[in-house]
């Protein structure tokens, strides 16, 4: 049986990852829910470590690389300093221009975090029909800084940061910005939506930074493919906790909420990248709070961490019910849909 489209299952991850052999320097590996390795080499501060590939998007994938890798490092509590980048160019279409106009976003994207490129790989590809791209983040975190993927306490207060899915409206806004103009969508308010890549924005280091300069984050973690929802399945299973989340705490985006009900989505499976997860001490909620809304970025308290017995769980009306699983992000269907409705 052939694999669907996107990343593979929870499950199946846990599978392949078990009992994985680990160097006695590695501080945390890969594992459900782990953003960043990890690496102890006998130095003051740790060395992180991150890859991840843009798959969805094909406008403004230097950016995408970028801020997605920069992300990951974040949630350690960490700083990205060196990014390296491989890129992939399909042999049908591929210019100067365009291979200029990535360089181009990756250079503004790196000098807008403080980091420095300092490697890759680029080559027209066979066999593609995109271009893609492969990033690789380093950075750094004071042992005594670490944020780790298993702090996660019963108790610990969850916070997002933003609204969301941020990524998912801009996304949808650019890729399918032809058939929702067919629909009767105005190009005004398409151009609006397509600037959520940049405002409020996909980064979340100046979060991460707010945070962790006031309280001690126990947990933080990057929602990405799988939306929010499989986010917070993901910090759960990382930590071994349980969480009880509130519905109507949730800061969905008014865009997401008017998109995704025009293509049939739902916003909680919508890649999500731009937004925090953060799990902190409940005292310490309210300052954490606070210090984002310092900074100009909005933050809300969305529910709390409980015993791993109790699960994950999503409250609407006074009523617990499973959190919703997203093994396929809700983009992809779409865009498997678009594809199978073009043969």
């Amino acid at each position: 049986m052939h694999l669907p489209v996107g990343k593979l299952s929870a499950d199946h991850m846990a599978e392949l990852l078990a009992n994985l052999p680990q160097a006695p320097g590695v501080v945390v590996g890969p594992g459900i829910g782990h953003d960043v390795a990890v690496l102890d080499l006998g130095h003051d501060d740790l060395l992180l470590a991150k890859t991840d590939p843009i798959t969805f998007a094909t406008d403004e994938i230097g950016y995408y690389a970028v801020a997605v890798n920069g992300n990951d490092i974040a949630t350690s509590g960490g700083e990205p300093h060196w990014f390296l980048v491989t890129l992939l160019l399909p042999e049908s279409s591929s210019t100067r221009a365009l291979v200029d106009d990535i360089f181009t976003q990756i250079r503004a994207a790196c000098a807008s975090l403080g980091v420095s490129l300092v490697g890759g790989h680029t080559e027209v590809t066979y066999g593609l029909d995109r271009p893609l791209v492969v990033g690789q983040m380093l950075g750094s975190v004071r042992r005594d800084r670490l944020v780790r993927p298993d702090g996660l306490q019963p108790g610990d207060a969850i916070l997002l940061t933003k609204g969301f899915p941020v990524e998912g409206v801009s996304l949808i806004a650019r890729e399918c910005r032809n058939e929702l103009i067919a629909r009767g969508y105005k190009a005004a308010y398409l151009d609006h939506c397509a600037t959520f890549l940049h405002d409020p924005g996909l980064m979340v280091l100046p979060e991460a930074r707010a945070i962790g300069a006031v309280v001690r984050p126990h947990a933080m973690h990057d929602p990405t493919e799988g939306g929010l929802a499989t986010g917070l399945w993901e910090m759960a299973q990382a930590a071994n906790v349980g969480l009880r989340i509130a519905a109507e705490r949730l800061p969905v985006l008014p865009e997401a909420e008017t998109l995704c009900g025009e293509l049939g989505l739902d916003p909680l499976g919508l890649i999500a990248s731009g937004s925090l997860l953060v799990g902190v001490a409940a005292a310490d909620a309210e300052e954490a709070i606070a210090a984002c809304q310092a900074a100009g970025i909005p933050c809300s308290r969305i529910g709390e961490a409980t015993p791993p017995d109790e699960g994950v769980v999503l409250v609407r009306d006074g009523l617990a019910e499973p959190m919703p699983r997203f093994d396929q992000d809700e983009v992809t269907r779409l865009f498997a849909t678009q594809s199978a409705d073009g043969d």
